[in-house]
């Protein structure tokens, strides 16, 4: 739902696996140690010494987002790439960044590694990352289902589904309460909370009801396979993919929990996938009986988020795929 234009958040109008993640260094889990003098600055004292950096050549804006402000920072260490948020709290970055690291370790997929997040003095946070070079194209498809794949295999999670802290999509809240049960977390935290904020926001108690009845009814669409807890980015639509300067495939600003590997492709409407993609991806994680069946059911998680964001025009894709569900069945 976010994307980044050189790692950067914007709305668009598109449309070793843990037992527990290593936590990233933030501001108020580990005091300042550098010079007093750039107390009021956590990230260029952060950049000046665990960075490794001497000096900071430029300051750049990387312009177009509408949630952060995005900054590159040259240094002599290298680059790095920082956000900004005056108004949120570090929670947000937090999520960001735990995300990022749980992808940067399973050692498939390139992402941005993350540095630090924290509180900024002023009120806010930031979060560094690393910078990467963008190249001219979006890469290789069959590279990108491949080396996804390979993130799903390898990302795994003995707790279950769910994930170490609640984050977002988009600017929706998005709870990763860990469960067991894959069909009673999709039901609850993705559909049912999508479900429950169109009906306190637009008063829609049609879809509230109907998407109700989905939910009670869908187990049926899960029989017969076996379930396992992947690591998903979350968010996956073309504004969250690109690729390196040598066309290796990039993803970013993801909105991680561990998951249904099927519910990656929730934003495939979006996202241009084609067949050398699909093909390459099932090479490596097999197409499980009923993808078919199961597809749109993960595509109205992320219709419902955009009607609940941006509104009614995306009323009626949301009741379409629950009026077909509800046919299909007999509920």
């Amino acid at each position: 739902m976010v994307a980044h234009v050189g790692l950067i958040s914007l709305f668009s109008p598109c449309f070793p696996s843990p037992t527990r993640l290593p936590r990233l260094p933030s501001s108020k889990h580990r005091p300042f140690t550098t010079m007093a003098a750039l107390s009021d600055d956590p990230v260029r004292e952060w950049i000046l010494s665990d960075g490794n950096a001497t000096q900071i050549t430029r300051i750049s804006p990387v312009g177009g987002g509408c949630i952060n402000r995005a900054n590159r920072y040259d240094t002599d260490a290298g680059s790095f790439f920082v956000k900004t948020n005056r108004s949120i709290g570090p929670s947000m970055f937090e999520g960001e960044a735990l995300g990022l690291g749980a992808m940067y370790e399973t050692g498939s997929i390139r992402v941005p590694k993350p540095f630090k997040f924290g509180p900024l003095p002023t009120g806010g946070s930031y979060i560094i990352m690393e910078f990467i070079e963008f190249g001219s194209s979006r890469g290789n498809q069959s590279i990108l289902g491949r080396k996804l794949a390979e993130m799903h295999k390898a990302g795994k999670s003995e707790k279950g589904f769910g994930f170490e802290v609640d984050n977002t999509v988009g600017s929706t809240p998005q709870i990763n309460t860990w469960s067991s049960d894959w069909i009673q977390f999709y039901g609850e935290h993705r559909l049912g909370y999508q479900l429950q904020l169109a009906l306190d926001q637009y008063g829609d108690s049609t879809i509230y009801e109907k998407g109700q009845r989905l939910i009670k009814s869908m187990g049926s669409l899960f029989d017969n396979i076996a379930i396992e807890p992947c690591l998903l980015h979350g968010d996956l639509w073309s504004g969250n993919i690109s690729a390196d300067k040598n066309g290796e495939p990039v993803i970013l600003d993801p909105a991680c929990y561990y998951g249904h590997n099927e519910a990656e492709f929730g934003m495939s409407w979006c996202a241009g996938f084609g067949g050398s993609f699909y093909g390459s991806y099932f090479e490596v994680m097999p197409k499980q009986p009923g993808f078919d069946k199961r597809k749109e059911l993960y595509l109205l998680y992320h219709y419902l988020n955009h009607y609940n964001l941006f509104g009614s025009g995306y009323r009626s894709s949301s009741m379409s795929i629950i009026d077909d569900y509800l046919r299909m069945l007999k509920a």
